[in-house]
């Protein structure tokens, strides 16, 4: 019976997560650059979420959104929720994290290790606007804008809202947003806190993967005169995180909730993060002005048990740009400096960036074209008693775009960007006894080519975008696992020396009804290696591992009446090979994943109640990283309830 429920419900999977109400969808614009480009005459392929469509979802994280609502794909960290492996455009899922800038309000959250994002330090109902950028952004973004960018604003408004959910496990999740806005000063305070006993045993005392997160945030900006914007932040998080380890295929089968006997027992891990950040907006004329921003963020991974360790990062950020436009041509000239130190495994290590870009756009009647270039250097160094080691690198960005506007609905867009990726400081070390990590695995930085090609048509009741794409990439990082395994000699970070990457997106989102409405996120990726040996091994012609052909996210809202809502979700991936598998010879494969949620809300204009079921047919998902390594994810049915007020 579930699997007939559930193949009815992939008539569904072409759709995609929006708002319930029946509105006039219009082009967004996109406010991550003052470039003063919409979707429609953007030359770049673009997704954009509002705070609307972030509410309307009712995730606690916002990797739970990314996961449900874009075309990005993303799992938990080898069962680590708080910081979530990502993929775009065919990079893969255990290195896309590398390959796409996460940036909030303009500072960089990308680490100078193998360690993703943090993206759960971002209270989603704090967010304005998510703007993803597809296969652009090196010149603006530098260091890993391969795949793309993806921009988070934060929200400068007058809202007021707390909201309080609670479902299985013992979960509960509180959200606070206070938000005050005037010409002379504006000023917000975002929390959240979240509690959960975990879905899974993760030793045989029947210990749960508990998890406890919280997150505060308070900014501050002030107007004193009509030219002039200075502004003030301050963000903490706290995490306290247990996570279990993995699964061979007869425990994933039998029972997906078990610890496991034959792993290395569960991780425990506490997290903390504090930022300050400032910066000022001068206008010097109606048509020029100057921007600097400047933030450090000081951070602490401990990790405890039976392999413990500590590493404790510091990042200074810098930037300064000079902006000038008009209603037809935009020119940013600006200059980046980051300085990352993380002092922990390898001893204390430092990785620099300092760039200089420019970035020109021209718009004459119908045509939007667009040109930049980047240059950046990267120093690494290392300091431990017995060695002192550095390098460095120059690197070389640039992007020429082109959008043609052929009528009020509809244009066409062509893209190029050459972007790169210094290697991160973990894939410059190798274990050395007995010093530990030494600087000895000096790999070539990676480069890509990568060309888009897109549609987009927009009408009051249809929004519908389609691209097609090609990366030509040399030297893409991966880790070769040797035929004894990850712990073999042969392992270690590397370079294919060629590899390419192709595919199709395609979004709609259609009001089809006054009560039924629906979106669609469907994209098809191959990735390809071209040319490499690696320990008399030929993995020409074998595809990259971690990366699904097919991936579909779907959502279907009926609006029952005025205040009442209902919402059906569909997430569908295809199997793909498992992380470890380059030389594509394994016995198991990363299976198709896929899950079912739906959700009710009821909302007026004071408050909001809703309930939600997540994978609704207790369907099995799972990351798998070679045979009999499996990590379980969303494997079964949870539901969530709560409850928003708004002041």
């Amino acid at each position: 019976m579930k699997k007939t429920v559930t193949l009815s419900l992939l008539s569904t999977l072409l759709l995609s997560n929006l708002n319930a109400q029946v509105i006039e969808l219009e082009p967004l614009t996109i406010e991550s650059t003052p470039l003063q480009n919409n979707e429609l005459n953007s030359p770049d392929a673009v997704e954009i979420y509002t705070s609307e469509d972030i509410n309307n979802a009712h995730v606690q994280t916002l990797s739970e959104f990314i996961q449900k609502n874009t075309s990005l794909t993303t799992m938990p960290s080898f069962g680590n929720p708080f910081t979530p492996l990502l993929d775009m455009r065919g990079y893969g899922i255990e290195n896309g994290n590398e390959n796409i800038v996460i940036r909030l309000n303009g500072r960089k959250l990308n680490n100078i290790d193998n360690v993703p994002q943090l993206l759960a330090s971002i209270p989603p109902s704090s967010i304005e606007r998510l703007e993803i950028l597809k296969g652009s952004g090196i010149v603006q973004n530098g260091d890993g804008a391969n795949a793309g960018v993806i921009n988070i604003i934060t929200k400068n408004s007058n809202n007021k809202e707390i909201s309080l959910a609670l479902g299985s496990q013992s979960s509960s999740n509180i959200n606070l947003y206070l938000g005050h806005s005037s010409d002379l000063l504006s000023l917000s305070l975002a929390a959240d806190f979240i509690k959960t006993d975990g879905t899974r045993r993760i030793d045989n005392n029947n210990k749960t993967d508990e998890q406890k997160m919280g997150n505060v945030a308070f900014n501050l900006a002030l107007t004193p005169r009509d030219d002039l914007e200075v502004r003030f932040g301050v963000a903490k998080t706290n995490i306290d995180s247990f996570y279990g380890s993995y699964l061979t295929l007869d425990e994933y089968r039998a029972d997906p909730s078990q610890p496991g006997a034959t792993n290395f027992g569960y991780t425990h891990q506490k997290y903390k993060t504090t930022t300050f950040s400032t910066g000022l907006t001068y206008d010097i004329t109606n048509t020029l002005n100057i921007q600097a921003d400047y933030s450090n963020e000081k951070k602490k991974s401990e990790f405890l048990g039976s392999f413990p360790s500590t590493s404790n990062y510091n990042y200074d950020n810098f930037s300064t740009s000079i902006n000038y436009g008009t209603d037809n041509f935009h020119l940013i000239t600006g200059f980046e400096g980051f300085r990352g130190n993380r002092d922990g495994y390898g001893g204390d290590i430092d990785k620099n960036n300092y760039a200089g870009y420019m970035l020109a756009q021209y718009k004459f009647e119908q045509h939007t074209l667009k040109a930049g270039y980047r240059y950046e250097r990267v120093f690494y160094k290392q300091d431990q008693t017995t060695t002192d080691n550095t390098k460095d690198y120059t690197l070389h960005g640039a992007e020429l775009s082109y959008n043609y506007k052929i009528n009020k609905e509809n244009s066409i867009f062509f893209s190029y960007a050459r972007s790169y990726q210094a290697p991160s400081i973990d894939r410059l070390l190798v274990y050395v006894f007995p010093t530990g990590g030494v600087f000895k695995n000096f790999l070539e930085p990676m480069k890509a080519d990568t060309y888009t090609l897109g549609y987009n048509n927009f009408t009051i009741n249809n929004k519908f975008k389609a691209s097609v794409f090609y990366s030509d990439l040399k030297n893409e990082f991966y880790f070769y696992t040797g035929p004894g395994g990850s712990f073999d000699p042969a392992s270690k970070n590397t370079n294919i020396d060629e590899s390419n990457k192709y595919g199709v997106e395609l979004y709609d989102r259609l009001n089809i009804t006054e009560k039924w409405n629906l979106a669609l996120t469907y994209t098809y990726v191959r990735a390809k290696i071209d040319k490499e040996v690696e320990n008399g091994v030929d993995l020409g012609g074998n595809t990259l591992p971690g990366v699904p052909k097919h991936s579909a996210k779907a959502t279907l809202n009926y609006q029952a009446n005025e205040y009442t809502t209902l919402a059906l979700v569909q997430t569908y991936r295809s199997e793909a090979f498992a992380l470890n598998d380059t030389q594509n010879n394994f016995d198991q494969r990363q299976e198709k994943y896929y899950t079912t949620d739906i959700s009710i809300t009821y909302a007026k204009k004071t408050y909001e109640v809703f309930a939600k079921l997540n994978n609704l047919f207790d369907h099995s998902n799972g990351l798998w990283v070679s045979d009999d390594a499996i990590y379980p994810t969303n494997f079964r049915t949870t539901f969530l309830t709560g409850v928003k007020l708004k002041f």
